[in-house]
């Protein structure tokens, strides 16, 4: 069997990692998934929340937005909005982008930006949520 994957994780801006990998645990819709070399093929979303992933026994931490993954047994592609570092989420910032949804989602507004807004408030609450351990 297999211990190792290849691994892709990818957004609009850059290339967040690509290398092999042990293990991977991905926040979808419905759920927590974890990967590891071997496993079934399989397409799902991806929510907002915290992605782990392991390399060389050590266990790498995130931050991800909404996206997609598609899982083959030899390998993981991670195509998502955005993707961040610990040290990379600026805990002011996300507060203010809390903020900010919230009061968009208090107002009127069309459809397509009632849903930018729950997706802007979903980011900024995953963010919180990660920094907040």
């Amino acid at each position: 069997m297999m211990s190792q994957f290849y691994l892709e994780i990818i957004t609009p801006d850059r290339q967040f990692y690509t290398g092999p990998a042990e293990a991977l645990v991905m926040p979808a819709v419905d759920g927590q998934y974890g990967v590891r070399a071997g496993h079934e093929p399989m397409v799902t979303a991806l929510v907002p929340g915290e992605l782990k992933f392991q390399v060389n026994g050590q266990w790498n931490l995130a931050v991800v937005s909404q996206g997609f993954a598609e899982v083959m047994p030899d390998r993981a592609t991670l195509l998502v909005a955005s993707a961040e570092h610990p040290e990379e989420i600026d805990l002011r910032r996300a507060q203010a982008a809390k903020k900010r949804a919230e009061e968009r989602l208090r107002q009127k507004q069309s459809v397509q930006e009632y849903y930018d807004s729950k997706a802007a408030l979903a980011r900024a609450m995953a963010r919180l949520r990660f920094k907040g351990r």
